[in-house]
């Protein structure tokens, strides 16, 4: 196996379990329904290795993450079905952010803040929109509003996005700070 893959594969996994530790750290997550759903640095570590490896490493990296979370036993699956879409496929569609992974790193290499900024913003809006869409999705098929007389898309979509809104904030501005404070630090070089 060469240097880049092999380099690639362990940077995967080990953002991955970074992403769970963050989760699931108590002080570092703020756990804000008893069903799932926080604000916490988590995403962090899935953007930066999207932004670094592109789609690939940032779908993989998700899909771990994902994937951890129920082996370790924090997911909350009722049925297989929302199981796979509230954490096999939110987790792993963070990724996605990673199409701006060329952008960004041109961007970085040629001292353009704004540039960068942009597309991390957007790199990190798009996972997260797809994040929330696959927990609206699952929400809305597998569970029933908590709220009598409130239709169930609406509950599903106040319930995702009232943690998922302050988690792309969140994770944005301390996204863009990293890259900005350690920009070689977090470029893919090789």
């Amino acid at each position: 196996m060469n240097r880049k893959r092999t380099l690639f594969l362990v940077e995967v996994a080990i953002f991955a379990a970074f992403a769970l530790l963050l989760d699931i750290i108590p002080f570092l997550s703020f756990k804000i329904w008893a069903q799932g759903g926080s604000i916490s640095f988590a995403m962090i570590p899935i953007f930066i290795v999207a932004f670094r490896w592109g789609v690939k490493g940032g779908l993989l990296a998700g899909f771990l993450w994902g994937m951890l979370q129920i082996a370790v036993g924090t997911a909350y699956v009722l049925y297989p079905l929302q199981g796979f879409f509230d954490y096999a496929v939110a987790f792993t569609v963070l990724g996605f952010a990673g199409m701006f992974s060329k952008k960004i790193q041109q961007a970085l290499q040629k001292g353009q803040t704004k540039k960068y900024l942009g597309y991390i913003v957007a790199g990190v809006f798009l996972g997260s929109i797809l994040r929330f869409g696959a927990h609206y999705i699952a929400g809305v098929t597998f569970f029933e509003s908590a709220i009598e007389g409130q239709p169930v898309w609406l509950y599903s979509l106040l319930y995702n996005g009232s943690y998922m809104l302050p988690a792309f904030l969140l994770s944005a501005v301390l996204v863009f700070f990293l890259f900005h404070k350690q920009p070689r630090t977090l470029m893919n070089t090789n």
